[in-house]
């Protein structure tokens, strides 16, 4: 059975999808991931739904969300991505692990920021869902 990952980060707009899709496009065989914004912006930044629609990660069904709409989820791991997220995470009551690995916001850079960022989370976080949960 896959297991369920869930990234956490503010806004929802950009680390948070971005991880969502890279683990989906990567690792769909063991994982099933969904991401989502302690406050959700409500939109998925443009420059970073771009770039997964570029790489072939995009599916039409990302969307920015609010953390209620998960909260009910049972996750094998939940990851922060970001510090403002880690400090404010609700405590999950289905989750059974929580870790944090923060990566800077893009948002508001220049526009080849955001592949640096996508590269930073397959390099850095995708082995870590991967030990964890495959």
């Amino acid at each position: 059975m896959k297991k369920n990952v869930l990234i956490l980060c503010t806004g929802n707009s950009c680390r948070s999808i971005m991880a969502e899709a890279l683990i989906n496009a990567k690792m769909g065989d063991c994982v099933t991931a969904q991401s989502s914004g302690v406050k959700a912006s409500g939109a998925v930044n443009p420059h970073a739904k771009e770039l997964l629609q570029s790489k072939g990660y995009w599916r039409d069904s990302y969307h920015s969300k609010v953390i209620e709409t998960v909260l009910d989820t049972p996750f094998d791991l939940v990851i922060t991505v970001c510090d403002h997220a880690k400090e404010t995470c609700p405590m999950f009551p289905k989750a059974i692990k929580t870790i944090h690995m923060g990566f800077d916001d893009p948002s508001g850079k220049e526009v080849n920021e955001y592949e640096k960022t996508l590269d930073l989370i397959e390099a850095e976080l995708l082995p870590i869902v991967k030990k964890e949960l495959c």
